[in-house]
């Protein structure tokens, strides 16, 4: 759920078929906050409009208990925005995995 602009999160502890997918990523790219159902990729891209509609500077921060997904949550707010970076950049969605969103998924 939001609260604001806080997304409050739940770890399912499995896999969740299309919760995370390129078309989630397209979908949530394509709206502002509120307009579509709380998500992490929603969350990520308020960021990223901040970041560059209004040149401000973001912070996420990622808190959890120990196995609460902080690190898969960090994951996935980084895919979102290493792809908006690639759209910003004309590649198309179905390409958004390159050497730099490896990079940084893996650090």
């Amino acid at each position: 759920t939001n609260i604001g602009s806080i997304l409050a999160s739940v770890n399912p502890y499995k896999p969740i078929p299309g919760l995370y997918s390129v078309d989630a990523i397209d979908l949530y790219r394509q709206h502002r906050l509120g307009e579509l159902p709380p998500h992490i990729f929603a969350t990520a891209n308020e960021c990223y409009r901040c970041l560059w509609k209004r040149h401000d500077s973001q912070c996420v921060l990622i808190s959890g208990e120990s196995g609460a997904g902080k690190t898969e949550s960090t994951k996935l707010l980084l895919k979102f925005l290493s792809a908006m970076s690639q759209t910003s950049l004309g590649a198309p969605v179905s390409e958004k995995s390159t050497h730099v969103e490896e990079a940084i998924l893996e650090s």
